[in-house]
């Protein structure tokens, strides 16, 4: 059953998103583990192949993945780097699509590579259907 808590502000669903699944997180860190387990930086440094030079930087990337988790936005969990989450919770919003001028607001600058208008087809909906009906339909990623 989908939770109301997990409707981002920015009108993503968190409970669909891999940072609160989790997965990439708990691959980069089971991958790590296994990686220290078989001694690879040793076989990184024997094996003559070329791409193996930078697995120090990749060993730290993968560092960087099993940190990317995340517990939503909403429900007492804003992001402290998201400007969105802080934004609707100054204005004291339930979520940006209580706010008038989320079609052309500029926070949701960066969502686009990824997320194309999924959010702002998301935001529209719940203002249109309100909460509930968001949760029963179709959620754009």
């Amino acid at each position: 059953m989908d939770n109301e808590n997990l409707i981002s502000n920015c009108g993503l669903y968190c409970g669909s998103c891999f940072q609160y699944i989790g997965s990439v997180a708990d691959m980069a860190r089971d991958l790590r583990k296994e990686l220290r387990k078989n001694k690879f930086d040793k076989v990184a440094e024997a094996i003559p192949f070329k791409e193996f030079d930078n697995y120090p930087e990749c060993y730290q990337c993968l560092g960087a993945m099993v940190k990317l988790r995340c517990k939503g936005c909403r429900g007492g969990f804003r992001s402290k780097f998201c400007k969105i989450a802080n934004c609707a919770q100054k204005k004291e919003y339930e979520g940006c699509w209580e706010c008038d001028e989320f079609e052309t607001c500029k926070e949701f600058e960066f969502l686009k590579p990824i997320h194309k208008e999924a959010n702002i087809k998301n935001l529209r909906k719940i203002k249109k259907q309100g909460v509930k009906g968001f949760l029963n339909g179709k959620k754009h990623w």
